[in-house]
């Protein structure tokens, strides 16, 4: 009953805000973020500190990759600030419309709106919490955030800066680690429009099959680089290398490699040396196997598995047939890439591969907000309805039919 109440709260303040927002025009909610920006650099210092007591406590619990999306420095405050001005020059989705006029003289319009209300419950990365209420404030909607526990003070502060620039109820923060409160977004149809889960798999899983609110499934990433028999390999090393080194611990970043029959012998022994210099430990398949001994022999799971850390399974196969095969029995449908220089292969992998996100010679670690021009993300939808990929402002609206006449009523 605590949180149901305290939550409700949180809810009814932004139901009340998102009337506002939705009110303002583009120029307003560009003035709100701008603000935002300037007050985040203004307060970075008490940001990093709040951060350092998160990082802290998780030190004991958390793998480095865990710690590296959890930490925030100066330079990473300055980089969010500099994503929320980007959100400002943004072209805003509100009132687009189209319309059209039926034998009957009625005139139709189909104007793009904002959702409403949306809530946001994600894991250990604090800088979501400003990627989501930037997004919000731009597509005209108002948010309740859930962080992890272990990023409330991080979170805390974060909201704190940001709040002198929004109207009151703008931007929730979900100030508990009570998971009860989890639950009560989770029921609260009505009164959340929308509800975005982003983080582990566990999380994802508990969310779809619980919440009573429309959810929009953000993915796991269990992606996959296939270099093909035509591939130029000084190409193909620098995309494995950077899809799983720059940064293994996010959701688009490579978690398997699928190398061509005809050119394994060559490449396979060059890449594990490549990967094994950067920390890469190896899991293969038993034709992997003889390539590189002394690599881990890859079971059934790991397959299926997204490491988020500085671990990769090696396959070989047959062709790009069986590649796609094995991509859309073992992947979680987010991004997937081929290298090759084989139109035909190319055009084949991008039609038949079920994933978010399609690379043709390039790293997986496109498939970002801001990679592709969005400013920011939401998170990366890995489902066909409403949305799939990365999700910016136009994901974040929907529309409504506007239908003027002189009079006219149905015979």
């Amino acid at each position: 009953m605590e949180a149901e109440h305290y939550v409700g709260g949180l809810l009814g303040r932004a139901a009340k805000a998102a009337v506002k927002l939705a009110a303002m025009d583009g120029f307003e909610k560009n003035a709100v973020l701008l603000k935002m920006a300037d007050l985040l650099e203004k307060n970075s210092a008490a940001v990093v500190k709040a951060n350092a007591a998160d990082v802290e406590a998780a030190k004991k619990s958390m793998t480095p990759s865990e710690l590296d999306r959890l930490v925030l420095d100066a330079g990473r405050v300055k980089s969010i600030a500099g994503d929320v001005r980007a959100v400002a020059l943004l072209k805003d989705p509100v009132g687009e419309e189209e319309g059209w006029t039926v034998p009957n003289g009625l005139r139709i319009r189909r104007v793009r709106v904002p959702f409403g209300v949306i809530g946001a419950i994600y894991e250990n990365r604090p800088n979501v919490t400003v990627d989501i209420a930037s997004l919000c404030v731009k597509s005209g909607n108002a948010c309740v955030l859930r962080g992890s526990a272990s990023a409330l003070n991080s979170n805390r502060a974060l909201v704190a800066a940001l709040k002198p620039a929004l109207p009151d109820g703008a931007v929730e923060l979900v100030d508990t680690a009570d998971r009860a409160a989890v639950d009560v977004m989770m029921k609260a149809r009505g009164r959340l429009d929308l509800l975005i889960p982003r983080g582990g798999a566990e999380l994802i899983r508990h969310t779809v099959e619980n919440s009573r609110v429309p959810v929009i499934e953000t993915g796991t990433g269990n992606c996959h680089v296939f270099v093909d028999a035509d591939a130029g390999l000084d190409m193909a090393e620098r995309i494995v290398m950077n899809s799983k080194t720059q940064r293994p611990s996010v959701c688009n970043a490579e978690e398997k490699l699928l190398v061509h029959r005809s050119v394994a012998r060559e490449f396979v022994p060059r890449i594990v040396k490549s990967l094994r210099a950067k920390g890469v430990e190896i899991r293969a398949c038993p034709e992997t196997m003889k390539l590189v001994p002394d690599a881990i022999p890859a079971k059934e799971d790991d397959w299926y598995r997204e490491y988020l850390g500085l671990i990769i399974a090696i396959k070989i196969v047959g062709g790009v047939d069986e590649a796609i095969a094995h991509i859309n029995k073992y992947n979680s449908k987010h991004t997937e890439a081929i290298v090759t220089g084989s139109y035909d292969n190319a055009a084949r992998f991008t039609k038949q591969v079920d994933a978010a996100a399609v690379m043709v010679n390039a790293s997986t670690r496109f498939t970002d907000g801001g990679q592709f021009g969005f400013g920011a993300e939401v998170g990366i939808s890995t489902q066909k309805l409403h949305a799939r990929g990365p999700m910016g402002l136009r994901e974040l609206t929907c529309t409504k039919y506007i239908v003027e006449g002189n009079g006219q009523v149905r015979p």
